[in-house]
């Protein structure tokens, strides 16, 4: 649980034998016999502390080697027993000191090892939504809605950006937009409790969000990854997504008013154009129309091409990996009530059971929803489109679409609609 278990070939000199403790110190009484019977050249440790739980136990151990005769190396402190150094006396005192501050972290780490095994949450501050109870977080009911409403503002919208000014206007909660994207990736708020070695175990406490809105969120961070920044919170659908096929220049979105007129006109134009002679703007409503057009007509083509049947194949096999793993937990109390697994044996069996469900869950979400084939006939009806808002459509482009690009012919123009699958 602290650390991983070395290799043999770590120690690069030539051994006879290995001995390799696990909790108590069978091994190393296992030595000493073996040292009264056939007394070795060296012995090789990583460290020092290695040798007992406390200093007296170490500087023993050490008395006992010197009294046998036997050279000692630890290669990851640079101590050697044979005295090559000049001054062997001060450099054992300074890593005695140095193994009595190892010892006062690793009772540390032990501690916070036992408290995973136990699934209780680390140490530190509580992610904002939730309290600290006995043994797991408990939703914090005060705060816990504001929490919530970003997440359902995100998932309505798709920006980052836009859920962050939500909670500011609606309840004067100030929070950075670095802040808010650590929200949408806690495995906290999705009911599960994560730890600093980078393992999680799910369904520990009550969730804010739960499985498909944590999927969905995953989805959204990954789209929004491959657009500019302010881009995926820009009012307009297509911006960010268009990109002018002669430069290959990305297309912005700018709007021009004629003077004592309320009347508004936006055009689509390069945003670094190379060329001598600049390509040329388009009216923004034209590209948007011609877009709806192709994706009604493409998008059942595209999401049709899917083989569906090979990834059921691999959400049922996630799916029955996750259920077998999860009828072995469950067996784990009657095998420790029969005594075929100790109690510690036990805790240690659940941790690692947990951890792995933990992560087929992961890969499961990664995989497209199941209702794609539906949603792509729903969203290929034209007055679907027309009666969203821009920022609704600007949501189902980015679900779909990946980039557009703007083919060129003289004064005329195409597009051509790459989508994401």
């Amino acid at each position: 649980m602290i650390e991983p278990i070395p290799e043999e070939n770590i120690w690069g000199w030539e051994i006879d034998r290995v001995y390799q403790d696990f909790g108590q110190r069978t091994e190393l009484e296992q030595l000493w016999k073996d040292c009264q019977i056939d007394s070795p050249a060296y012995l090789l440790i990583r460290r020092l502390e290695e040798l007992g739980d406390t200093v007296e136990q170490v500087c023993d151990c050490l008395f006992r080697l010197q009294k046998m005769g036997i050279r000692l190396v630890a290669v990851e402190q640079d101590y050697d027993s044979s005295g090559t150094s000049s001054n062997p006396h001060a450099e054992l005192l300074k890593l005695l000191h140095e193994i009595k501050t190892q010892k006062h972290s690793r009772r540390i780490r032990q501690g916070h090892a036992r408290n995973r095994l136990e699934a209780i949450p680390p140490p530190g501050k509580v992610p904002y939504g939730y309290r600290r109870g006995k043994d797991k977080y408990q939703i914090d009911r005060s705060t816990s809605p504001v929490v919530k409403d970003f997440f359902e503002r995100f998932l309505l919208y798709g920006s980052l950006r836009g859920a962050v000014r939500h909670l500011g206007n609606k309840y004067n909660k100030k929070i950075s937009v670095t802040t808010g994207r650590r929200w949408l990736t806690n495995p906290v708020y999705r009911g599960d409790t994560a730890y600093q070695n980078g393992q999680i175990i799910s369904n520990t406490h009550v969730p804010i969000i739960n499985r498909e809105e944590a999927a969905q969120v995953d989805r959204l961070l990954r789209r929004n990854s491959r657009l500019a920044p302010r881009t995926a919170s820009a009012p307009r659908s297509l911006a960010g997504l268009v990109v002018c096929g002669e430069c290959q220049s990305h297309m912005t979105v700018t709007h021009v008013t004629l003077r004592k007129q309320d009347k508004e006109y936006l055009y689509l134009r390069p945003n670094t154009c190379t060329r001598s002679h600049k390509c040329r703007s388009i009216l923004y409503k034209e590209v948007l129309e011609h877009t709806i057009t192709i994706i009604c007509r493409d998008l059942p083509l595209a999401v049709a091409g899917i083989n569906f049947p090979q990834l059921d194949v691999a959400k049922n096999n996630l799916t029955e990996a996750i259920v077998l793993k999860e009828s072995l937990l469950q067996q784990l109390p009657k095998l420790e009530e029969t005594g075929v697994l100790d109690k510690d044996t036990a805790k240690l069996r659940a941790y690692k059971l947990r951890t792995e469900i933990s992560a087929l869950l992961a890969k499961l979400a990664t995989l497209p929803p199941v209702n794609l084939l539906s949603v792509a006939q729903a969203v290929s009806i034209p007055q679907f489109w027309l009666d969203l808002s821009e920022a609704e459509r600007r949501f189902y482009f980015r679900e779909f679409i990946r980039q557009i690009e703007v083919i060129r012919q003289g004064k005329e123009w195409s597009l051509q609609v790459i989508f994401i699958f």
